[in-house]
C-alpha cells in the first residue's frame, strides 16, 4: 500500500470546504455554509478567488454545457441555475417543506450530463435526506431516499456505476445506473469506515475510488473490489472533498465543529498521485427545456 503526505497549497482556511471539481479549465470549490463559490488562483500560494456568494448554503456546482458562466447548483433547499451574475433561478426547492430544517449538500454531473444532488437535515435527522436527479429537461426527481447525510455521488467513466456515501452511518454504497434513463438499481455495500466518516469522493481513470474520510485526516484510494490501495495523510482532521486535476489530487478540509482548529484545518491541499482523473462533466440542459427567466 502506498502512503503520501500532503501540505496545504494556500493561505485560506474554510469553514466547510467541499464540492471541489476540476472543470477542465479551472478548479472550483465551495464553502458550504457561507454560500461561497471559489476558484484557485494561478499561483497556488495566493488566496482563493470568490466567483459568487449566495445568501443560502451552497453544496456543489457543475458547469452548464453551452452556457459560459452559468452553473447548476445544489443550494438552499433545492437546485438552481446560477447566471453569470450569481443570481439563482430555481428549478425546484423540494426540501422547502414541513419537517426538519433541511439543506442541500454534495452534488455532481454524471457522464450523461445529468446533475445529482443530495439533501440532509441540519440536525442530521435519521433518513431525512434524499439524492435527487436533475434530468436534461430540468426536472428534479428523487432517486435515492432515506439517506441521513449523502455525500458524493461519484460515477465511473461509463456512467453505469454510482458511489454514494451515507456519512452518518460510515458506509459507501455502489448503485447500478442506467445511463440512458438515469434509473437507479438496487445498491450493494462497497465499503464501511469504522473510524471517521466517508465524505467527498471521485473515481480515477483506472476505476478506483478516492474517498475523503472525515475525522481521520486521510484520503483513501480503494480499488473496484473495495480493497485499500493508497492513503494520503493530511495535517488536518476533517478532509471533506476531493478531485483529480490530471495526476494532482486536491483535497478540501473544514474547521466547522472543531473547538480548537489546528493551523492547517480548513486548508486546501494538493498532492501528486500516479493515476489521473478526468474533468467533471457539465450538466447538459436540453435546448427545448423551459429555462427560468434570466438565464441565457
Amino acid at each position: 500500500m502506498t502512503e503520501y503526505q500532503a501540505l496545504p497549497s494556500g493561505p485560506d482556511r474554510l469553514e466547510l470546504g467541499e464540492g471541489i471539481r476540476w472543470t477542465g479549465e479551472r478548479i472550483v470549490l465551495v464553502d458550504i455554509l457561507k454560500g461561497r463559490l471559489l476558484t484557485t488562483a494561478h499561483d497556488p500560494h495566493h488566496p482563493l478567488r470568490e466567483l459568487l456568494s449566495l445568501p443560502v448554503p451552497l453544496g456543489a456546482v457543475a458547469p452548464v454545457a453551452g452556457r459560459p458562466g452559468t452553473w447548476i447548483a445544489a443550494a438552499g433547499t433545492g437546485v438552481c441555475l446560477l447566471d453569470a451574475h450569481g443570481i439563482p433561478h430555481w428549478l425546484a426547492t423540494p426540501e422547502d417543506r414541513p419537517g426538519p430544517s433541511m439543506r442541500m449538500n454534495d452534488g455532481i454531473a454524471d457522464p450523461a450530463g445529468r446533475f445529482w444532488a443530495g439533501s440532509m437535515a441540519y440536525d442530521t435527522t435519521q433518513g431525512a435526506g434524499t439524492l435527487y436527479r436533475v434530468d436534461h429537461d430540468g426536472t428534479v426527481t428523487p432517486a435515492v431516499e432515506g439517506v441521513t447525510i449523502p455525500n458524493g455521488p461519484a460515477f465511473t467513466a461509463d456512467g453505469r456505476t454510482m458511489y454514494l456515501a451515507d456519512s452518518a452511518h460510515g458506509i459507501v454504497r455502489r448503485y447500478p445506473v442506467d445511463p440512458v434513463t438515469g434509473s437507479v438499481g438496487a445498491p450493494e455495500d462497497f465499503l464501511t469506515v469504522d473510524e471517521g466518516s466517508p465524505d467527498g469522493m471521485t473515481v480515477d481513470a483506472e476505476g478506483a475510488l478516492w474517498c475523503a474520510v472525515w475525522g481521520t485526516g486521510t484520503v483513501r484510494r480503494h480499488l473496484a473490489d473495495g480493497s485499500l490501495d493508497q492513503v494520503v495523510h493530511l495535517p488536518a482532521a476533517q478532509p471533506a472533498g476531493v478531485c483529480l486535476e490530471g495526476t494532482l489530487l486536491h483535497v478540501t478540509t473544514a474547521t466547522v465543529g472543531l473547538d480548537t482548529p489546528g493551523p492547517y484545518d480548513g486548508a486546501l491541499f494538493t498532492v501528486p498521485v500516479d493515476v489521473p482523473g478526468t474533468p467533471t462533466p457539465a450538466y447538459r440542459l436540453a435546448p427545448s427545456a423551459p429555462v427560468p427567466g434570466g438565464v441565457a
